[in-house]
């Protein structure tokens, strides 16, 4: 329950610290928030987490009427002017919150909308759940940043006064007076939205010692609810099929999953590998992690987890395409973002 505070810095801040520690909302560095105070722009900085807004400064400022004007003129390439000398950077979403009306604005991939978000039939459902209960629209999938902010900007331009876009294989945007307001409308999404998670079976406690795969430096995850990513059948599949879903995912994990029906594949596929990918599949056997791995992967690794536990059997999912995925990947801004969030 958010608490009445003095200033909107204050309530915006204790609410990312609030939404930032729910793994369901929030994975990692994942997600961005705004305010807008006069003629400037709070935004989230790039690579920070808003589990950390009580403790950090994660918010920038930058000069809102600057972006509004450039977005008027279509120009979607314009770099956010910092106001003051902080040496963080806006996040890559900016201009989307630039250009939404509304004094709070908040970018989240909360699971349960996620989850629907990467299949093939989203629209219908949303369309289903949500209907005109909100005013709402929904969008194709652009690589984040001038690209999304671009089509953001086309469909509000037809679709008039909005609060809600759903971004496929991406996440949502919810905007609002308050924080309040747009606690109020999160929650009622994430209720509508919600799915039954798939729990899945696995029992890996006999799973002999390996010192080939501990010299490579993996160890088998402890989180068993990935674990059982490979004693489904469905899922395992999956992982090959269905790997690359919404841009986090791809950023931090990697274009593929890396998968073997035993452990002797494993051994021999990787033992002489230039690259050691963070995470190993091995069919009924486990899911191993590289000691590099970092608390970002992981918390992606478990939301990749929390999405497919809540899709049905024949479900159709509709993944990135190479382009989308090379598009990612050859990315600066999301290099940096990256190696801010791991510090």
């Amino acid at each position: 329950m958010i608490l009445p505070i003095k200033t909107i810095k204050d309530s915006v801040i204790a609410y990312c610290a609030h939404i930032g520690a729910d793994p369901m909302l929030v994975q990692a560095a994942g997600g961005n928030v705004s305010w807008k105070d006069g003629a400037t722009l709070w935004v989230k900085a790039s690579g920070t987490w808003l589990a950390n807004a009580a403790r950090e400064e994660i918010f920038v400022a930058v000069e809102l009427t600057h972006l509004q004007r450039a977005i008027a003129e279509g120009d979607f390439d314009v770099s956010p002017r910092v106001c003051g000398k902080s040496s963080l950077r806006p996040s890559i979403e900016t201009l989307l919150h630039a250009m939404m009306p509304h004094k709070v604005v908040v970018h989240l991939h909360p699971v349960e909308i996620l989850a629907r978000l990467v299949r093939s039939n989203s629209e219908e459902e949303i369309i289903s759940l949500v209907g005109e209960s909100l005013r709402w629209l929904s969008v194709s999938y652009f690589r984040p940043g001038a690209e999304l902010a671009r089509g953001i900007y086309e469909s509000m331009k037809r679709a008039g006064d909005i609060d809600v876009v759903f971004l496929r294989n991406h996440g949502v945007v919810v905007g609002g007076a308050s924080v309040e307001e747009v606690d109020d409308i999160l929650r009622r999404l994430t209720n509508t939205f919600n799915t039954q998670p798939h729990k899945g079976t696995g029992n890996n406690s006999n799973i002999p010692r390996s010192d080939e795969i501990e010299e490579l430096g993996y160890q088998l995850t402890s989180n068993q609810e990935v674990n059982n990513l490979i004693w489904d059948q469905r899922f395992f599949e999956h992982l090959k099929t269905d790997w690359a879903l919404y841009p986090d995912h791809v950023v931090f994990l990697g274009p593929k999953a890396f998968c073997f029906d035993c452990t002797d594949d494993f051994i021999s596929s990787l033992v002489h590998a230039e690259y050691l990918p963070e995470l190993v599949f091995v069919r009924c056997v486990g899911v191993f992690e590289h000691r590099k791995i970092s608390e970002s992967q992981k918390a992606q690794i478990q939301c990749y987890k929390d999405v497919m536990s809540r899709q049905s059997p024949n479900e159709r999912l509709n993944p990135l395409t190479n382009e989308n995925i090379t598009q990612l990947l050859n990315w600066e801004a999301e290099t940096y973002r990256i190696q801010i969030s791991l510090e």
